[in-house]
């Protein structure tokens, strides 16, 4: 039997500490050998999770998982802790300096009309060149959300696409060469650009199509007519064309 003591309520003291115990000696085998690498997975996915509970405005869900999220915070740093890195307190302290020091017009002499959140952004990660901007744009990000990062940073730079209509246009030629992964991903970047022109968030145009997909798929299993169709008759069609703004 493990000495823990059971509450009728827990907090946040209660998880770090149960934490430890389980990557204890005395602990759960398991627990006791994963590393950041072993579990990193499991932080994206839970944090895809916690987001499904907010796209659903679940309070039950959310809860859930907001707390399978900050259970993999709490391992990860105790994982730290033992390697005499850095402790929860140190992940604390960081997170409250970086939120002071980006709303300077609260906690500093400066009008509200000069602050700039991502200027105060380069200023606290050092970056002084327009690559750094773009190199900044973490790289585990979904590779959707990414291009549209960079795409945007770069609009902000005057390099951007200025309408829909040329980064469709450059898409189309792209798919005229050969389809290699290099032509291929030139026209996902170009479809993210003619998205953010459109102030369109493309990981959430897929996902809905998505969602229809799966629809469309049921009704034509429900009526026994899936042997007819083509993936294409899945796909959601507008009947009239975009036209940008």
């Amino acid at each position: 039997m493990i000495n823990f003591t059971r509450k009728e309520r827990y907090d946040f003291c209660d998880l770090q500490k149960l934490v430890t115990f389980l990557r204890s000696e005395d602990g759960c085998p398991w627990d006791r050998v994963q590393t950041h690498s072993s579990i990193r997975r499991n932080l994206l996915e839970e944090a895809y999770e916690a987001c499904e509970g907010i796209d659903l405005d679940d309070a039950a869900l959310m809860r859930e998982e907001f707390g399978d999220v900050l259970l993999q915070v709490v391992f990860h740093t105790s994982i730290e802790e033992d390697a005499g890195r850095f402790t929860m307190d140190d992940v604390c302290d960081a997170v409250c300096k970086k939120l002071i020091f980006r709303h300077p017009h609260l906690f500093a002499q400066m009008d509200a009309d000069a602050w700039d959140w991502e200027e105060m952004k380069k200023q606290e990660k050092g970056v002084t060149t327009q690559t750094q901007v773009l190199d900044n744009v973490a790289r585990s990000l979904p590779a959707l959300i990414r291009a549209e990062k960079i795409s945007g940073k770069m609009g902000k730079m005057d390099l951007g696409w200025r309408k829909a209509e040329d980064a469709l246009d450059y898409a189309k030629a792209q798919l005229e060469k050969a389809p290699t992964a290099q032509t291929l991903g030139s026209v996902l970047f170009a479809l993210t650009g003619a998205c953010k022109a459109l102030e369109i968030d493309p990981e959430d145009a897929l996902h809905k199509t998505c969602e229809e997909v799966i629809g469309s798929f049921a009704r034509e299993e429900e009526h026994g007519t899936l042997q007819n169709c083509q993936i294409q008759q899945f796909l959601p069609c507008e009947e009239t064309e975009i036209i940008n703004p």
